[in-house]
């Protein structure tokens, strides 16, 4: 039985083709189009219209309300439906504008280029699918449904952490940089010239990078090439503190050396001797991908193959009984148990997602293999050797409760077992396989706890040829087609810069996942294992250019141009590096910015104009536009952002009180209490007491050990 089976969904606007959608009706719901002339009879109600406009139609929230109390209605919107900018009109180009995601995207001597397709709006419906499930989940406690609200431009900026610490600590801007990336003080390469085509590499921080990077200096030795990289001790290399200097000797060489070898050659030598690289993939690779095929991914019909799933779905043992906890929390999940095994970026936002939303989450964490977040140095209020005193690892990790233990120790178990029982989500991200060699894998946490939900997250997924091969979010995205398409069709494809994208889209599809299985289980008694892999919810945001590639030409890059809408693009105005964003939808909105121009070109007007000014001019005449914002305008002067929250300030220990990015979904019935970022081990012996269930006498003994390290 799938989760939503049985379940309907009503869409307005135009969300029926949106991948929010595709979603839930992936879990088994029906979904159909309606108009807003009545409340819909339906579980759900999607809308991209917003709060305002349907006030405007007659479909109120005092009405749905009054008429559907137990109704989940879902609004994405460009800007959400409250606050100063609710009534905007937006798009695509103009969230990402306005969110930051813009203005990192590109090469620094052109205007900032969008990213492949509808990168923003996808994860903005990917976090909505996560509100939807935890309102799914919360109506299931109550008997009551609620308005659920995302705003596509909270949603963008939600990925901007490397540039929000970077201003917070150290007044700084990250700046777009083409085919590399920004890791606060470091600015690393990853987007190199084969012979015949592109691939992805870069070179990785310590124990987690050490292997790939040297197996990378291992090639290039072989190839008789001059190697810079030579003798570097990796264990100790970190990305973040190594002189700009000595990276340029070693980019320059690395790039001489992949310029000699062939798309096939990166493919296969590369991938067999387990460097961090990849081919940039178009859409044909994709539709090729055996990797997909083996997973069973595609769907086809009237021979065109598109994405299925959006994650893999096991049914857990029907022994179970079902499970209906007291809330501890505020927040739609509250009373929800979650185990955390999580590290780096997927884990991490996927708990800190269901801990902002009132789950209780241990992160179960070692000193010997502590998170890459907890390493890297990317601002000045941040030292080496600190666990605790870095802001990346703030950010990502609110609503947790951080327990230290060193699972290689067998003594641990006595403090594993009876969390394992205690919980009812287990989420992990490391290498398929890790788990089963802890003891930890899906099949044994069942025996345990049957109805327990394992969610798994993956660069290709738990299983397939590709299962065990290393990977980043830049691997999703170079495999996926969605590098390949970033850019302009003139020169090479870019990347975000300091912008991640695979590692913040799949924790939202784990978190509404888990979230949906947890109702099941209500329901049934029954768990779960959910594999998600971010190859393929990249391949999943790619879907349009892989039916286009079926269908007629080959998608090229298109730099800011989209099919889609009639007329767009980012254009000059005053001030050093600073643009507006512009998207005429139809032919009629072109005609009115025409008007407005006058017989200047369209970049002559702007440029004549602050790019505040310019936007407000053509917002006032029903003209989607916005600012390409920074960092600085984003966190200093946009009412917007600031009207939504989406900063919460917490104290911290050692870094003060600063704003930390929230979980980006406002609820109407729910006012969420999301708490700082644990030090590591912080509650060891308040997990182990209280929680586990040990004595103070045996805490003791364990810690004279070394179990809690």
């Amino acid at each position: 039985m799938s989760p939503l089976e049985g379940s309907q969904v009503a869409a307005l606007g135009g969300m029926e083709e949106r991948p929010l959608a595709r979603f839930l009706a992936s879990l088994g719901a029906e979904v159909r189009s309606v108009s807003p002339d009545a409340v819909p009879e339906a579980d759900f109600l999607i809308d991209d219209l917003g709060l305002p406009r349907l006030g405007e139609l007659g479909l109120d929230r005092a009405r749905i309300e009054r008429e559907r109390p137990e109704l989940i209605h879902v609004s994405v919107t460009s800007f959400g439906s409250h606050g100063p900018r609710a009534s905007w009109r937006g798009s695509e180009l103009v969230a990402s504008a306005m969110g930051g995601t813009l203005r990192l995207t590109g090469d620094p001597d052109r205007a900032p280029v969008k990213e492949a397709l509808d990168a923003c709006t996808f994860h903005a419906d990917m976090v909505a699918a996560a509100g939807a499930m935890a309102a799914h989940l919360a109506r299931a406690r109550t008997g009551r449904g609620q308005h659920v609200d995302v705003s596509v431009q909270e949603v963008a900026f939600n990925r901007n952490v490397s540039s929000i610490l970077a201003w917070q600590f150290d007044r700084r801007k990250l700046r777009r940089i083409g085919g590399a990336l920004g890791y606060g003080r470091a600015v690393v390469r990853c987007i190199w010239r084969l012979a015949d085509g592109w691939c992805f590499h870069s070179l990785m921080t310590g124990r987690f990078g050490a292997p790939a990077n040297q197996a990378l200096s291992d090639w290039m030795d072989e190839a008789g090439v001059p190697n810079p990289l030579r003798g570097v001790d990796w264990l100790s290399y970190n990305r973040s503190t190594l002189d700009p200097a000595v990276r340029a000797e070693w980019e320059a060489a690395i790039a001489a050396f992949f310029a000699t070898r062939s798309r096939a050659e990166m493919g296969r030598e590369g991938r067999r001797r387990g460097i961090n690289a990849c081919v940039v993939a178009d859409p044909a690779d994709v539709l090729a991908d055996p990797h997909l095929e083996a997973r069973g991914f595609w769907q086809e019909a009237d021979g065109i193959r598109s994405p299925s799933r959006f994650a893999s779905w096991r049914p857990g043992p029907e022994t179970a009984p079902p499970v209906d906890r007291e809330r501890t929390r505020p927040g739609p999940l509250g009373g929800v148990r979650v185990l955390d095994f999580s590290w780096a970026l997927v884990g991490s936002i996927t708990t800190k997602a269901l801990g902002d939303l009132g789950a209780e989450v241990i992160k179960v964490e070692s000193r010997t293999r502590p998170c890459l977040s907890r390493l890297d140095v990317q601002v000045s209020a941040s030292q080496a050797g600190n666990f605790d005193d870095k802001p990346w690892f703030a950010h990502l990790n609110s609503s947790k409760k951080s327990l230290a233990l060193d699972m290689k120790k067998p003594e641990a178990w006595d403090v594993l077992k009876p969390l394992i029982e205690w919980a009812d989500v287990v989420v992990e991200n490391f290498s398929p396989g890790t788990m089963a060699k802890l003891g930890l894998d899906y099949d044994s946490l069942a025996a345990r706890n049957p109805g327990i939900v394992m969610v798994s997250g993956s660069v290709f997924g738990q299983t397939g040829p590709l299962a065990q091969e290393w990977g980043v979010d830049g691997t999703g995205g170079a495999l996926s087609g969605r590098t390949f398409l970033t850019g302009w069709p003139d020169r090479d494809p870019v990347i975000p810069g300091s912008v991640p994208y695979g590692d913040v889209i799949v924790p939202f599809a784990m978190a509404a996942m888990a979230a949906a299985a947890l109702e099941q289980r209500r329901r049934t008694g029954r768990g779960a294992h959910i594999d998600a892999s971010m190859y393929e919810l990249c391949v999943q945001q790619m879907r349009r250019a892989l039916a286009e590639a079926q269908t007629g030409p080959a998608p090229r890059r298109a730099g800011n141009a989209d099919p889609e809408v009639f007329h767009q693009g980012v254009y000059p105005c005053t001030g050093e590096d600073r643009w507006v964003a512009i998207s005429a939808a139809d032919e009629g909105e072109y005609e009115r910015l025409r008007a407005i121009v006058g017989g200047d070109e369209i970049a002559g007007w702007t440029s004549r104009r602050t790019d505040r000014e310019a936007a407000a001019i053509l917002q006032e005449a029903g003209i989607a536009a916005g600012a390409v914002q920074d960092i600085e305008d984003l966190m200093e002067g946009d009412p917007g952002l600031a009207a939504r929250g989406a900063l919460v300030e917490l104290d911290h220990p050692h870094l003060g009180r600063f704003g930390h990015v929230r979980t980006p979904i406002s609820f109407s019935a729910e006012r969420p209490a999301p708490f700082r970022a644990p030090a590591i081990g912080e509650h060891d012996e308040e997990v182990a007491t209280a929680i586990a269930g040990l004595s103070s006498e045996r805490f003791a003994e364990l810690s004279t050990l070394g179990v809690f390290r």
